[in-house]
């Protein structure tokens, strides 16, 4: 006999399991969104996952110019290579020679650079916004060049065979393109087969960077009169140029090659 008020209907066993599985089926429908309402989630997380990439792993760069041929093409007529230039190996040391980093040039190598945003105050804006997420070129003058002396070191030009010396001693570089033989006694910058210059002493934290491309390169050579001699900041540093990434003819790594001394 049931108690007063409490009887209940039998139910068919498994009842509750089904209605408990009817139930949370609806509820999953519910929970699901459609795509339109996901798709600005997931563009977010996107972006927020380009923009930590580029702030601290690396990001692609264009080759301007032809400082840097052959290793890298820039020049009129070719195909600018794309490279990229990866953050992480400086974050534990500095740049050694023979590495080919991008830096943002010191105040004296600006004075001919014109800003690449556009004078619209709109379009600059979005310009500004895509590019912090590496999909639009820095507004810097940023430089590609290969690291021949670091901090503490000296170099100069020439040796008797026209060879980059640095603490003395000539260096071996395979990568170093010159278009005229060197002429002993004149002075970089005065003619064809100009190398010659005195020697610098690269203070500690500053690097002295070199184009490949020797006769068509400026580089610290042709900032020797400023206050820091022609020398690179670390601080200046972005990156280190690790691969082509276009055209597709050209897809490899960028090598660092230590200059050998003899």
């Amino acid at each position: 006999m049931a108690d007063e008020g409490g009887s209940v209907a039998e139910s068919e066993p498994g009842d509750d399991e089904t209605s408990r599985g009817r139930r949370k089926s609806r509820g999953e429908k519910r929970k699901q969104r459609p795509f339109w309402q996901e798709l600005p989630i997931l563009i977010t997380i996107a972006a927020v996952i380009a923009a930590l990439t580029v702030s601290f792993v690396g990001r692609p760069y264009v080759i301007p110019s032809e400082s840097m041929e052959p290793t890298l093409h820039g020049c009129a007529g070719c195909t600018g290579d794309r490279i990229y230039v990866q953050k992480l190996s400086y974050y534990w040391g500095d740049p050694e020679p023979g590495d080919v980093v991008v830096f943002v040039g010191p105040p004296s190598w600006n004075r001919d650079y014109r800003s690449i945003r556009s004078d619209n105050a709109v379009v600059r804006s979005v310009q500004n916004f895509f590019s912090f997420f590496g999909l639009v070129p820095p507004d810097e003058n940023d430089l590609v060049k290969r690291v021949i002396a670091v901090g503490g070191q000296t170099v100069q030009c020439c040796d008797a065979q026209g060879r980059i010396l640095v603490d003395g001693k000539p260096l071996d570089e395979p990568y170093a393109k010159y278009d005229f033989p060197y002429v002993p006694g004149l002075r970089f910058g005065t003619g064809k087969g100009a190398r010659e210059f005195n020697p610098v002493q690269v203070p500690d934290g500053n690097l002295w960077v070199m184009g490949d491309n020797r006769d068509h390169s400026a580089d610290s050579r042709y900032h020797l009169a400023d206050e820091l001699h022609g020398t690179v900041p670390v601080d200046n540093v972005r990156g280190k140029a690790v691969f082509k990434i276009w055209p597709p003819g050209r897809i490899g790594p960028v090598r660092a090659e230590h200059p050998r001394t003899k």
